[in-house]
């Protein structure tokens, strides 16, 4: 039986997981992906195979698995059983690395007290990442954890799109554009050289377009601007987020509303974004569905947004030579990839109808000035690449690993 390495994204009510088996020639196979939901509700295992044959579909009372390690210690006898061994590695999604954690990196207490400091500024996110990572460490110390980061991709950017035009002392405490989706964006860079090579080392705006939301510039495959900033707040409208916006908004809603802090980050992170604006959902699924001309706004909205930032990171790569979508919605929602272009064709993309409505890898006209595509994104693939080349390094010499 191969060795396996487990990714794991944590929400607050749920596990999200993938096993790869580690195959000859360091390859990694995917053999698992599932997800532990409901946990404390109606919890609930649901696994399936590399061909998506249902492995498991199992429900518990919340007496039974009421809380994250209940879920945890439920995953490790599935896996057991199904494999027959634990992994050697569990790879972690990590929202955010805040400035000094720029690369994957391998996890003890003393990192997971670091990553703690963070979560004023993922408060969405942070928590939920974290505490199967502690869990983890106080029941298999000495099994290898790596932590990947979804703003170490953005970490490079030049100064002048890593600031904020406040005082020097709060950047240097860490106050500034971190950028997130990066492990999506790292994986869509890697792909461009085999599935659109015409535009590999060019200049593409890339689309990660979910229930979270943002847009990144690649120039040769690294990023050098985004749409997110100091938390997932900014950029683009999200699912229950609003994106930018004024800050004197917050001062409005404190000031004139009564509003505490506590209020305004439920009310940003929960309240506003597609959901908000519709007054209907937060899922663009229903609101392309619904005939309420509030659900229309919401869409064009969305879309308006997206082309304007999809103009501002052009003007950061001095041009655009290809458009990516990616994500839930950039890869399943041909009528919001059609409307962003649309709003775009300025800058002479045109999409084919035909293969826009196929969700084609390539959803450009033969005329079109840029190449247009639809490329699915895999985050658990580039946690399990990271993790795996550290295991990898663990296993050498010291004196081999500089």
């Amino acid at each position: 039986m191969s060795d396996t390495i487990l990714v794991i994204n944590a929400g607050s009510s749920s596990i999200k997981f993938q096993l790869f088996a580690i195959a000859p020639e360091k390859q990694l196979d995917r053999r698992l992906r599932g997800q532990i939901e409901g946990i404390g509700t109606r919890p609930r295992l649901v696994a399936s195979d590399a061909t998506g044959q249902r492995v498991i579909d199992k429900v518990w009372g919340t007496d039974e698995v009421g809380e994250l390690h209940h879920a945890l210690d439920r995953l490790v006898v599935f896996l057991r059983e199904y494999v027959g061994r634990l992994p050697v590695a569990i790879g972690h999604r990590v929202v955010h690395g805040g400035p000094e954690f720029i690369e994957p990196t391998l996890l003890n207490s003393r990192v997971l007290d670091h990553l703690q400091r963070f979560v004023p500024l993922a408060p969405l996110h942070q928590p939920n990442n974290l505490a199967p990572i502690r869990i983890v460490l106080e029941r298999q110390p000495h099994l290898l954890q790596v932590a990947c980061f979804d703003t170490a991709f953005h970490r490079h950017h030049s100064e002048i799109a890593d600031r904020y035009a406040i005082p020097d002392r709060l950047y240097r405490e860490g106050v500034r554009r971190y950028g997130f989706h990066g492990l999506s964006y790292e994986y869509i860079a890697s792909r461009i050289p085999q599935v659109a090579p015409e535009i590999g080392d060019h200049r593409v705006v890339v689309a990660h377009l979910g229930s979270g939301a943002s847009m990144c510039a690649l120039q040769g495959g690294k990023s050098i601007e985004s749409s997110m900033g100091f938390t997932a707040l900014d950029g683009l409208p999200m699912g229950t987020r609003p994106g930018q916006i004024d800050a004197g908004v917050v001062l409005y809603l404190m000031n004139e509303k009564g509003m505490s802090f506590k209020d305004v980050e439920h009310f940003l992170y929960n309240d506003c974004g597609l959901k908000g604006l519709s007054g209907i959902s937060n899922d663009v699924r229903d609101l392309l569905s619904s005939v309420d001309p509030r659900a229309r706004l919401a869409l064009d909205y969305f879309a308006y947004r997206i082309a304007l930032f999809g103009g501002m990171l052009a003007t950061a790569l001095g041009g655009i030579d290809g458009l990516i979508f990616t994500a839930g919605i950039g890869e399943n929602a041909p009528a919001i990839r059609r409307a962003v272009v649309a709003r775009m064709s300025c800058f002479g993309i045109e999409l084919s109808e035909t293969a826009n409505g196929k969700n084609q890898l390539r959803i450009s006209s033969d005329a079109s000035r840029v190449g247009c595509y639809v490329v699915p994104t895999d985050e658990e693939l580039m946690i399990a690449r990271h993790t795996l080349q550290l295991l990898q390094m663990q296993k050498m010499p010291k004196e081999k690993r500089a």
